[in-house]
């Protein structure tokens, strides 16, 4: 849930100004300087238009990227830049919170991780957790926004390296096989998520609106591969697209069941199978 509540002062049609200022000046786009300070770009844009306000812990994180003082982005305050932090964190203090988030629930469950643990898992307090994400709900919904836009960046970096369908979608299939600790990760992740989605929870929300992305994602690849005559004319694009998505997930969840130096031959039998798949069903003959 969002709060108005905001430090010493109330944001102004000056805050977005001020806000604009700061993103100028750390020299990247909108949706990245978002992301940095693990916010929704979409509220970042409404924010920035005046058809939003700002929240507390948005501007105090957005002043902890740009290093400036936080009553000056509500004109309470001359502009001031903010010392640095003791002891630097890659990414910034956000990120490293969010970070620090996903692999407690990666490793404990989602309504395992208490604030305490990843206070303790940052060595930082409680207090300097609700600085940054007031409520245990929010610190959460960015969390899993934050581990969504890595996967969706990850992909498209992929994506961006094939010369054709195919190879689009041997690269899909490579980056998710659970083979390595980040992507056994984030599949635990997923898995843990899908429960929440299940109950139609926000969080649940947000991660069958990103599923549903990945899914159309793995369509467009299907749909461009008939266009470019690699893959089996009359292809349904969503059909295909709909199975080899069940066929992943399912075969995944297996890997992720499987412990120690079995994990790495389910891993291998995974990609095995859905290899098999594509070109017994997809790839032209």
């Amino acid at each position: 849930m969002e709060t108005d509540d905001v430090l010493d002062g109330a944001p102004t049609a000056d805050t977005a100004a001020r806000v604009r200022e700061v993103i100028a000046a750390a020299g990247v786009s909108q949706r990245e300087f978002a992301r940095r300070v693990v916010m929704d770009p979409s509220k970042l844009s409404r924010s920035l238009s005046g058809t939003r306000r700002f929240t507390a812990a948005e501007l105090a994180r957005i002043a902890d990227e740009g290093r400036v003082d936080a009553g000056w982005l509500l004109g309470t305050r001359s502009r001031e830049r903010a010392a640095a932090p003791t002891v630097e964190v890659e990414g910034g203090r956000p990120l490293q919170i969010v970070r620090e988030t996903v692999r407690l629930i990666a490793e404990h469950g989602f309504h395992a991780v208490r604030v305490a643990d990843i206070a303790r898992a940052c060595a930082t307090s409680s207090a300097a957790i609700h600085y940054h994400f007031p409520g245990r709900a929010e610190l959460l919904e960015a969390a899993v926004r934050w581990c969504m836009d890595e996967d969706t960046a990850r992909r498209a970096a992929r994506l961006a390296e094939a010369d054709d369908a195919a190879a689009e979608l041997r690269q899909l299939i490579a980056l998710q096989t659970p083979r390595t600790a980040q992507q056994r990760r984030q599949w635990a992740v997923w898995l843990d998520l899908w429960a929440e989605a299940a109950r139609s929870t926000a969080v649940g929300r947000l991660h069958s609106e990103y599923y549903r992305q990945w899914r159309e994602t793995v369509a467009d690849v299907v749909r461009r591969g008939v266009g470019q005559g690699v893959f089996r004319a009359g292809l349904d694009p969503q059909a295909a697209a709909l199975t080899l998505t069940a066929l992943i997930d399912g075969l995944a969840t297996h890997v992720l069941s499987v412990g120690g130096p079995s994990s790495a031959a389910a891993a291998d039998a995974m990609h095995a199978a859905l290899t098999t798949h594509v070109t017994d069903t997809i790839l032209a003959p």
